[in-house]
């Protein structure tokens, strides 16, 4: 491999992985009012896959997004498809992976989710693909965990008086390399500012800044980077967003390769509802009830519950308990 793509995927493993250790849960502990506690647990998965396209474009960076992020959540066997790239397997070694498969397309997801006879199944599949990819992944989802549907990448950019336009023209022509579907999209109330990007992307004059959050909201896009004062005074309103970038300086690139955020994201909107990819797909919350001394009051509250919905079995397995022997 060479040297300097060396360097760089190692400084971006450690930033995924430092930033990923910092999202995993505390596990906490309720007490309750009647005298029982339940603890809710964070516990991983036991084995996660990761596709990682090498068709067009070898992603060796997704890589590090995925298996770096699922060793942070504690994931115990780390697996990925992919082709056989020499940087996505150098990847895969200064990232740890357990095994990694020659498959691609639909036909990989279907072996990792249900298994063959040389494919473990696995638990979770997360990673980007093409749309044959990300529909197979849809199918199997309620058979196995994934991270969401990846469709075309997009980048929204609002700017105000303050920024620079011409990185911002080079991090919307970055953004539009993922392909010719990619949506990217400058939003200003200055005509000026927007007419210096070039054209560079499609182009929205807001009445003011507030609108021009609104239209953002409202799209909920992959990347959102806001530069310029009055810009990134919109930072604390963002809601629908994958990953958001405050600055000049800050270009959605350093996010897809270095800066330590993960660049697996929802697109299509789904920033609405969904989040980037991070431990918690790696990891499951379990409740672990001791109910000790409170049962004859639960007992006291679930039972008449339970006749109520005709269950009299639970009514019944809740009241032997207001009384325990020795």
């Amino acid at each position: 491999m060479d040297p300097d793509v060396r360097r760089g995927l190692k400084v971006a493993a450690e930033n995924v992985r430092l930033v990923a250790e910092a999202g995993v849960d505390a596990e906490a502990e309720a007490h309750l009012p009647q005298g029982h506690s339940v603890r809710l647990r964070e516990v991983p998965v036991s084995r996660a896959a990761i596709y990682v396209p090498a068709g067009r474009n070898p992603y060796p960076s997704t890589v590090v997004m995925g298996a770096v992020t699922a060793r942070a959540a504690g994931v115990d066997e780390v697996v990925v498809a992919s082709g056989d790239d020499p940087a996505i397997l150098a990847a895969c070694a200064l990232c740890g992976v357990d095994a990694v498969f020659r498959m691609g397309g639909a036909q990989a997801v279907a072996a990792l989710a249900y298994g063959t006879e040389s494919v473990p199944a696995t638990d979770v599949i997360v990673g980007p693909g093409s749309l044959w990819v990300q529909e197979a992944k849809r199918q199997v989802s309620g058979d196995v965990g994934i991270d969401g549907f990846a469709g075309p990448s997009d980048l929204t950019v609002i700017l105000s008086a303050g920024a620079d336009p011409e990185p911002l023209r080079l991090d919307l022509l970055a953004q539009a390399e993922h392909g010719a579907d990619s949506l990217v999209v400058a939003v200003s109330d200055d005509p000026a500012l927007l007419d210096a990007l070039g054209e560079a992307a499609t182009e929205v004059l807001a009445d003011s800044m507030e609108a021009a959050l609104a239209f953002s909201e409202a799209l909920a896009p992959e990347h959102l980077q806001l530069v310029g004062a009055s810009a990134e005074a919109l930072a604390p309103y963002v809601r629908h967003a994958g990953c958001l970038f405050l600055g000049n300086a800050s270009g959605t690139a350093f996010g897809d390769y270095v800066a330590g955020s993960n660049h697996t994201l929802p697109t299509g909107g789904a920033a609405r509802f969904a989040s980037g990819l991070s431990p918690r797909h790696f990891r499951r919350r379990m409740a672990e009830v001791r109910v000790g001394d409170a049962a004859p009051a639960l007992a006291r509250a679930g039972a008449p519950i339970a006749r109520a919905e005709g269950f009299t079995g639970h009514a019944a397995s809740m009241e032997i308990r207001e009384n325990p022997g020795p």
